[in-house]
């Protein structure tokens, strides 16, 4: 039922990948598995690379821009306070960033600090795990924005 989860990069590319919000110049807009803060997505690189540095010198430019994008759609349905851009590859070993809305409704001592700091319980919490019934209006909404902006500026991918 979640086999796509074991390979979220291929199973994008074969329209099996549920989160996609939109296929993108450099990879796939995706919502996150967990929605503690809502509107949490992440920029999966295609083709697949390890490192920001493995793609070709205006590759990266690009790759940078579509993570942006989303946060411009984020900002626009969320409407959050700010938004967090990360690029780690530490637990997933391909290229993925992440881009966080931030809320002034948090609790006062997480405002200030990386999101890794939220307990372990907000990220598996079921509460905030990304159910269709729950998010998919969202999901829908982020999609639409995002696809609108792309056109606009016409950077559809190829």
């Amino acid at each position: 039922m979640n086999d796509w989860k074991q390979d979220r990069i291929g199973s994008a590319e074969r329209g099996e990948n549920p989160m996609v919000l939109a296929r993108m110049r450099s990879g796939f807009a995706v919502i996150g598995d967990t929605q503690f803060l809502p509107g949490y997505c992440l920029l999966l690189a295609f083709p697949q690379v390890d490192h920001l540095t493995d793609l070709a010198f205006t590759q990266r430019g690009v790759y940078l821009q579509d993570m942006t994008l989303i946060g411009e759609a984020i900002m626009q349905v969320c409407q959050p306070r700010r938004i967090n851009y990360e690029i780690l590859g530490n637990t997933d070993h391909f290229l993925h960033a992440h881009i966080f809305p931030r809320y002034s409704w948090e609790p006062a001592d997480r405002q200030g600090s990386p999101i890794w700091l939220y307990p372990d319980s907000y990220w598996s919490d079921p509460n905030h795990a990304y159910l269709d019934e729950k998010y998919g209006e969202l999901r829908k909404r982020l999609a639409e924005v995002l696809l609108t902006r792309m056109r606009s500026l016409n950077v559809l991918p190829d």
